[in-house]
């Protein structure tokens, strides 16, 4: 009996060589740690934290251009403390208008 389902194996199958290849297969699909299909979520994640990265940078170049120009004119300084913190003068009143959104339909 066990010798009718052997010989109905193709014969390819049988080989060792391809024995020992279709075990490294599944090896190196599923069991290993470092397997295939976590490399492509990996791949994944390294991609969007250099997008990350690429954002930061130029943040900080941007806030960099800031700064010099917050430390080099005293006007800048004041027109940002005026209108991101609402900062004034002792003499002076602020008024804020706020608008209300436009309704879409």
């Amino acid at each position: 009996m066990f010798r009718k389902i052997y010989n109905k194996i193709p014969r390819f199958i049988k080989n060792k060589y391809f024995i020992v290849l279709l075990i490294f297969v599944v090896w190196m699909f599923f069991l290993d740690r470092n397997n295939i299909l976590s490399q492509l979520g990996l791949r994944g994640d390294l991609h969007k934290l250099r997008k990350e990265k690429e954002f930061y940078l130029k943040e900080t170049a941007n806030d960099s251009i800031e700064l010099q120009r917050l430390m080099n004119d005293s006007m800048e300084a004041e027109k940002l403390g005026r209108e991101r913190y609402m900062m004034k003068k002792d003499s002076e009143d602020i008024f804020l208008i706020v608008r209300k959104p436009a309704i879409k339909k």
